[in-house]
């Protein structure tokens, strides 16, 4: 009786129901997929990370003329770079040096003089900004031989100052977990034109070592940079 009760009890979905629903659960998978890639994909843009956008000073101050071109060496403005988490500020006397008798009396420079003049700093726009939460020591990776190319670019090529890498974490571990990449002898540290060897990585293992370089499960501890 059973039997012929479902024989004649009548469908009710259609047989492409099932196909349909398939279709709409991959279809849905697929969305969510692309919508995540969209996603990280805005994360790592500029607009997002402010990579590569040239930044609008009060006093248009060119890296490409005073170091590319004078070969200013960087640690004539950033002068506790070696020895603080900060690189700092030039002060305006550093700037005055040279301005009081070069440019004297360019209108480009005249927030210089101004400054010079009433001992007000100049309020320069932050470039290399990263959140409260992490802790970064310039001092530390100077003395461990990580150039200032590798976090900042070739900044003796820029007219105006920009942002070269993302700063986002994924950029920090990439060398946090295999700094033999990235190391160079110290003394090439300020070298903007040092470029790496082809044996790289067996030139960086013997750097780690020689530099007591802690291992990349000590760099990529959360503790390294969030304290």
């Amino acid at each position: 009786m059973e039997e012929g009760l479902r024989a004649t009890m009548p469908q009710i979905f259609h047989r492409s129901t099932n196909t349909l629903s398939r279709l709409s659960i991959f279809g849905a998978v697929f969305v969510l997929a692309v919508l995540i890639w969209v996603l990280m994909t805005i994360n790592r843009s500029g607009y997002v990370t402010q990579a590569n956008v040239v930044r609008v000073q009060p006093v248009q101050f060119s890296h490409e003329h005073h170091v590319g071109g004078l070969g200013i060496d960087c640690r004539y403005c950033h002068t506790s770079v070696e020895d603080s988490s900060f690189a700092g500020i030039p002060p305006t006397n550093t700037c005055m040096n040279c301005h009081v008798q070069i440019w004297a009396n360019s209108p480009y420079l005249e927030p210089v003089r101004e400054s010079y003049r009433t001992g007000k700093p100049i309020q320069w726009v932050r470039v290399h900004n990263l959140p409260d939460f992490v802790y970064f020591n310039h001092s530390i990776h100077v003395q461990k031989g990580i150039g200032c190319v590798t976090c900042h670019g070739r900044v003796d090529r820029m007219p105006l100052m920009w942002q070269e890498a993302s700063l986002q974490m994924e950029w920090c571990l990439d060398c946090h977990r295999r700094p033999e990449r990235y190391i160079r002898p110290r003394e090439h540290v300020f070298n903007m034109d040092w470029q790496p060897p082809g044996d790289q990585v067996e030139l960086g293992k013997k750097l780690v070592e020689a530099y007591n370089i802690r291992s990349p499960d000590a760099l990529t501890s959360c503790s390294t940079c969030h304290r």
